[in-house]
């Protein structure tokens, strides 16, 4: 199967059509997908180094993920959306991180990474497949889909609403809803196609809209007491959506056979929603309270996978859920407390303290997480699915992951500068996983082969033998000096000009990170056309659209000795 982009009217389009293979439909069909890499020409140029450059490196180990994290959620690019990515991703680093972790939930986590960082490193799983895929059933999927957005919920992550601040903020959030119904109305003109022009047109002005109506509920709650909180600009930015795809594909076989998902997630009953309006002298007493909620369910998490395997049936239920209803029930009563000394106690909080795991069983759903305000949408998509089997599959992300042979983290300086710190909790992504449906502007090449590092490729490699398939993604190296995030998570930071390694007017130099991942791939696979990425189902698999996201979670201390480190132009680990 190839992606084929076509102009028309000056409209980017995109259908899915069947090609090669004599007529048979397998994995020969996407060979045009794979090169040879000595067939690439080396296009790796690095900036040549000045007096003031900053030529040190860092090195961090913190595994290949043999805890098995895996998970479908995105808490850089779709934060609060539950298995928001529709494909899975490794996770090393941070043990806690789901899509709704809080900065405090992480900085309280776990770690694997050998030297305590507890930042989280995070990208798109690869999987050999030898079983035959069927270009006219992607076909037929995109025909029978209508693109949707979504969005996170901006109600289910505000902080205490002030009571005097309650009315402006239901009225800000109904106005979230309502631009997302327009926005999918809008959307329906794309049926059975992917148009990137009008799918980028519908996210800029639903994100011109949210970022208004979402500085208003700020400000709103910080002039009646309430305070500022930084997370509300990650909330702004949504994603386009061909979930509908899901329905037509298919699993495997192997992914329908019962097992025991590798990665359950704790499942909790929203509070920040039920809440009535807070009186000003709880604020502070309710919000601490609301953080302690958000680290018992980030502990349990970090748990579900730490016990992984251990205990039989009812370990979960009897070692970590009770215990987690007992403190739920506990903090709920102090919430109830706090707000009734100076008001009505609101009722019913006690119904929210018990929780669930997400069902490992094949054709279990995951919750809806998409709705951008919290409240029914009559137009809201279903609940993207969780993955399924001991494979962990979603429909056309199937057979079996290959963990990496070797993950490698480095932090590196820059060509003309030395570095600063980079703050804690940035949130930064590299390359674009959706090249097809956004527009390949932020994408970047990222494949190549060990031996072969002078050139990378946006298609996937085959080896010569005794080399590994790598996958090389940069980050940006030069950050606005501010935030942590921004609207589109991407404008907080940029890359260093190609040529001079200079970041632009405005930004500072900050440790590069640069992630390689190294894979032993069978050379029958890699030349047969077996193994692939994980993707959204839009993407086909599609080698461009790979990427990596990354939360710093690195104390002060330890990115000052990165910083130094690299200033000095050594080699440290």
């Amino acid at each position: 199967m190839a992606v084929a982009v076509v102009a028309a009217s000056g409209v980017l389009i995109a259908t899915f059509v069947s090609s090669g293979g004599n007529g048979t439909a397998d994995a020969a069909t996407e060979l045009n997908q794979f090169v040879a890499i000595q067939k690439v020409r080396p296009n790796v140029t690095n900036p040549v180094p000045g007096a003031g450059a900053s030529t040190g490196s860092f090195t961090v180990d913190c595994g290949t993920n043999g805890n098995g994290k895996f998970s479908p959620d995105n808490p850089v690019a779709q934060p609060g959306i539950k298995n928001g990515a529709e494909h899975v991703h490794d996770f090393v680093g941070n043990l806690a991180i789901t899509a709704n972790s809080s900065n405090a939930d992480l900085d309280a986590s776990g770690t694997t990474c050998r030297n305590g960082d507890k930042s989280s490193y995070f990208w798109p799983v690869v999987r050999i497949d030898k079983t035959v895929r069927s270009g006219a059933e992607t076909q037929r999927a995109l025909a029978a889909t209508t693109p949707m957005v979504t969005c996170p919920s901006v109600r289910n992550r505000l902080p205490a609403v002030p009571a005097g601040a309650k009315t402006a903020v239901d009225n800000r959030l109904a106005a979230l809803d309502r631009g997302y119904a327009a926005a999918n109305e809008r959307m329906a003109a794309g049926k059975g196609r992917i148009d990137a022009r009008l799918n980028a047109s519908v996210l800029a002005d639903l994100r011109e809209q949210r970022a208004k109506s979402i500085k208003g509920i700020s400000d709103s709650i910080a002039a009646a007491g309430g305070g500022r909180t930084s997370v509300m600009v990650s909330l702004v930015e949504c994603d386009t959506n061909y979930d509908g795809m899901h329905a037509v594909m298919r699993h495997t076989a192997a992914s329908v056979k019962a097992g025991l998902a590798a990665n359950q997630q704790v499942q909790c009953p929203t509070v920040r929603d039920k809440l009535p309006g807070v009186p000003a002298q709880a604020l502070d007493e309710v919000n601490r309270n609301l953080a302690e909620l958000d680290r018992q369910i980030s502990e349990a998490n970090e748990r579900l996978v730490t016990t992984r395997g251990q205990g039989g049936k009812n370990f979960v239920d009897n070692a970590i859920l009770g215990p987690l209803k007992a403190k739920r029930t506990a903090v709920l009563d102090r919430i109830g407390i706090a707000i009734s000394r100076r008001a009505a106690r609101p009722q019913g909080l006690g119904a929210l303290a018990g929780c669930t795991v997400t069902d490992p069983a094949p054709n279990g759903q995951g919750n809806q997480g998409n709705q951008n305000g919290g409240a029914a949408v009559p137009s809201a998509p279903a609940a993207l699915p969780d993955p399924q089997g001991p494979n962990l599959e979603l429909p056309n992300n199937t057979g079996g992951i290959v963990r990496p042979a070797a993950v490698l983290i480095e932090y590196r300086g820059n060509a003309t500068t030395k570095v600063v710190p980079m703050p804690k909790f940035l949130r930064a992504l590299t390359g674009d996983a959706k090249p097809t449906s956004r527009g390949p502007a932020n994408a970047r090449a990222t494949w190549t082969c060990s031996g072969f590092t002078d050139r990378l490729s946006d298609k996937y490699p085959v080896c010569p033998d005794g080399s590994q398939v790598q996958r090389v993604q940069d980050f940006p190296g030069c950050w606005d000096g501010k935030n942590i995030d921004s609207t589109n998570h991407r404008d907080h930071v940029a890359f260093a000009d190609a040529g001079t390694g200079a970041c632009k007017q405005g930004f500072v130099a900050i440790p590069q990170l640069r992630i390689t991942l190294s894979y032993d791939i069978p050379r029958d696979v890699q030349t047969r056309g077996q193994f692939a990425l994980d993707s959204f189902p839009e993407e086909d698999h599609n080698p461009f659209s790979d990427h990596n996201d990354f939360i710093n979670v690195n104390s002060a201390r330890t990115m000052q000795k990165i910083a130094t480190c690299i200033n000095k132009g050594k080699t440290c680990r």
